[in-house]
């Protein structure tokens, strides 16, 4: 009955839904060739968190003509603004995709958008980090402690209240979460004003090893090495009227995916101009060797994915306790690629890449 509750409520705001502008700004410089081989190539637009290293494959490909080689031309959109805007935009057409945190996107998932995930790009990218001479090893030595955050709704920040709440600590009452612009974490370390920091890379990675602090955990670790952190999404109009189209997009981040898992060097350098600031290529490429871009989770494995995230989010009080988190899952993840046939082929892409090279 809730689940059917919220899928009318779903219905009732996709019709409310406006077009929005702010924050999105199509790169012209990264499109594809609208033409190949002499056939016109379906037109999309993608959008992408530039600067997250963790979405470096876009860039891939783009360079390596992965979406080409779908029939594909990819106008990619920067969008800067909040997720609740980036979803906002893919659900009424501003974009057709996008890439985000599934632990971010989920609860607006939850409240309506009109957006299905079709993949889950890699693991790995957060990190709880701490001073050598800070006592903190664990997530449970946070209690009494104040972490600085992104903001008090950030997936980093939610991630690690899930680890506290898993050991019975209350995260909202025990923790101490301060809100700092990213580029003041370490100053706000350095201050004594924090005593931990909850980020994602690249600027975890780097305060790590500028700071030389401790990384106390990550969502790496025990069952979330086998866990997606970031996933595709679609426009659900998309998935629905044109499923060829939506499989496409889907096989060349696929495909992407694995080229940079097995190539992080050659991706660190076509990714590096995208980082802020001169960030080395070597130090891009000890990230990307970090993250798990092997694992492209679709269909099944996705929705089980998907389904543990909304069961852990309730544990924190993001998701509604009585939203069942399988009916959850089924309903936004497709079944465009099955995964094994996906990964195999995307395997077999990065081999012939590597002949041809």
């Amino acid at each position: 009955m809730a689940f059917q509750q919220f899928s009318l409520s779903r219905r009732a705001l996709l019709r409310g839904l406006g077009f929005l502008s702010a924050g999105v700004a199509v790169n012209p410089l990264l499109s594809s060739t609208v033409f190949a081989d002499d056939k016109p190539l379906k037109t999309i637009k993608l959008a992408w968190g530039q600067t997250a290293v963790c979405q470096s494959p876009i860039s891939v490909a783009l360079k390596q003509g992965f979406f080409k080689k779908y029939g594909l031309n990819v106008e990619p959109v920067n969008f800067s603004g909040p997720t609740d805007a980036l979803l906002q935009a893919i659900a009424t057409g501003q974009a057709d995709g996008g890439i985000g945190m599934a632990l971010r996107w989920l609860k607006p998932l939850e409240q309506g958008f009109d957006v299905d995930l079709t993949v889950g790009t890699h693991g790995g990218c957060m990190r709880l980090l701490a001073p050598q001479n800070s006592g903190i090893r664990d997530v449970k030595d946070l209690v009494g402690k104040s972490v600085a955050v992104s903001d008090q709704a950030s997936p980093i920040r939610n991630f690690f209240a899930i680890q506290l709440a898993k050991q019975g600590i209350d995260p909202d009452k025990q923790v101490n979460w301060l809100q700092y612009p990213p580029d003041l974490f370490g100053e706000a370390l350095r201050k004594g004003e924090v005593q931990a920091l909850a980020t994602d890379d690249p600027q975890g990675w780097l305060l790590k090893k500028q700071h030389n602090l401790v990384e106390v955990d990550n969502n790496l670790k025990g069952e979330y090495a086998n866990l997606t952190c970031c996933v595709l999404g679609l426009r659900g109009s998309l998935v629905r009227d044109d499923p060829a189209t939506a499989r496409a997009i889907t096989q060349a981040i696929v495909d992407a995916q694995q080229w940079t898992a097995e190539h992080p060097e050659e991706t660190a350098k076509i990714f590096q101009p995208f980082v802020p600031g001169s960030v080395a290529v070597e130090d891009i490429a000890a990230m990307l060797k970090e993250h798990t871009h092997s694992h492209h989770s679709t269909g099944v494995q996705l929705r089980k994915e998907v389904a543990v995230y909304v069961d852990e989010l309730k544990k924190i009080n993001v998701i509604r306790p009585d939203t069942d988190a399988q009916r959850f899952a089924e309903h936004y993840v497709p079944e465009l690629l099955p995964a094994e046939s996906a990964h195999q082929h995307a395997s077999n892409m990065a081999h012939m890449s590597n002949m041809s090279s």
